[in-house]
C-alpha cells in the first residue's frame, strides 16, 4: 500500500552504494512528454537523448516566452547604374575635377577686403603701372623730338659752276635743280653792253615759284600764275612785280666760274650795273 501512494516519475531514486553508475539507468526528458524514460527506452523509441536547457527551449511555452525581434527596415531601392562610375574615388575626382579650381585659387589670392568683380588688386596696380610707364615714355619721346627738330640742309650759297669754256651760248640749266640758279652766256649785256657771264636767280619775284625756262620761246614762264621773264630776266607778263634777281659771278683762283646766292642784285635798284653782277668774257 504503501508503495501505490508514492508518487511515480516525479524524482529518480539515488543509485545504491557500490553501484556502478553506467548500469544506472539515466533519466531523459522525451521531446513531446513529461514521464522520465531511461536511456535504453529512449534508444528504443528512437528519440535522441535532450539536454535540459535544450529540452526547455524547444517546447511551446519556451517559445511563447521569447521576445520578437524588431522588425527590419524595408530595403532601399537599387539604384540603376548603367553607365555610371561607382568608384568612390573616381566619383571624388570627378567631383574635384569639376569643383571651379581657378575661381577658389584666384579667390585665394584675393585680399580679404578686395571687392572687384573683374581684377584682383594686383591686376589693377600693374595696369596702372603700365599705363604711367606707357605716358612717361611718350613724353620723353616727344621732348627729344623737340629738342631735335627737323633741320633743312639748304645748298651752299656759294659754289663752283666750272671753267667758262664749258659754256655756249644761252641759258644752262644744270644748277638749277640743286642750286636754284641759271648761268646765261650772253653776246651782248643789255646793261653792260659786252659778252659775258650772268647768274640768274630762279625764283619768281611774285610768289616765290619756281619758273622753267622755255627755250622755243625763249623766256622763264612761272607754272603759278602765268608770270613771264625774257632771258636778261626783265618781266614782261603776268603779275610778277619786278624783274627776276641777278646773284654774284666772279672768276675763282683756279680759273673757275664762282657764283655767290648770298649777294643778290635788282634791276629796280639800279644795282645790274655792279661789276660783280656781269662777268666779262
Amino acid at each position: 500500500m504503501a508503495d501505490e501512494t508514492k508518487p511515480q516519475g516525479t524524482q529518480p531514486s539515488a543509485p545504491p552504494t557500490g553501484a556502478n553508475p553506467a548500469a544506472t539507468p539515466q533519466h531523459t526528458m522525451v521531446p513531446g512528454g513529461d514521464a522520465p524514460a531511461t536511456a535504453a527506452a529512449a534508444a528504443a523509441t528512437g528519440a535522441k537523448p535532450v539536454a535540459p536547457a535544450a529540452a526547455a527551449t524547444s517546447t511551446p511555452g519556451a517559445h511563447a516566452a521569447r521576445p520578437a525581434p524588431p522588425p527590419r527596415p524595408p530595403a532601399a531601392p537599387i539604384p540603376d547604374l548603367a553607365g555610371k562610375t561607382t568608384n568612390v574615388a573616381s566619383a571624388g575626382g570627378a567631383a574635384a575635377a569639376k569643383a571651379p579650381a581657378p575661381a577658389a585659387a584666384k579667390a585665394a589670392t584675393r585680399d580679404p577686403d578686395d571687392t572687384s568683380p573683374l581684377l584682383t588688386r594686383r591686376a589693377w596696380m600693374g595696369l596702372a603701372w603700365g599705363a604711367f610707364s606707357a605716358a612717361s615714355a611718350a613724353a620723353l619721346a616727344a621732348t627729344g623730338r623737340f629738342m631735335f627738330p627737323n633741320v633743312l640742309n639748304e645748298p651752299p650759297q656759294q659754289f663752283k659752276a666750272g671753267f667758262p669754256n664749258e659754256y655756249g651760248m644761252g641759258v644752262d640749266e644744270r644748277w638749277k635743280e640743286k642750286f636754284g640758279v641759271w648761268i646765261v652766256r650772253t653776246p651782248d649785256d643789255i646793261v653792260a653792253r659786252a659778252p659775258g657771264f650772268y647768274a640768274i636767280i630762279s625764283t619768281c619775284t611774285h610768289l616765290g615759284c619756281t619758273p622753267n625756262y622755255l627755250s622755243a620761246e625763249s623766256k622763264f614762264k612761272c607754272p603759278c600764275h602765268g608770270s613771264g621773264f625774257r632771258l636778261t630776266g626783265i618781266n614782261f607778263e603776268g603779275p610778277a612785280p619786278r624783274p627776276l634777281e641777278r646773284a654774284r659771278i666772279v672768276l675763282a683762283d683756279d680759273g673757275q666760274l664762282l657764283v655767290d646766292k648770298s649777294r643778290k642784285f635788282q634791276w629796280e635798284l639800279q644795282q645790274w650795273t655792279d661789276p660783280e653782277a656781269f662777268l666779262k668774257a
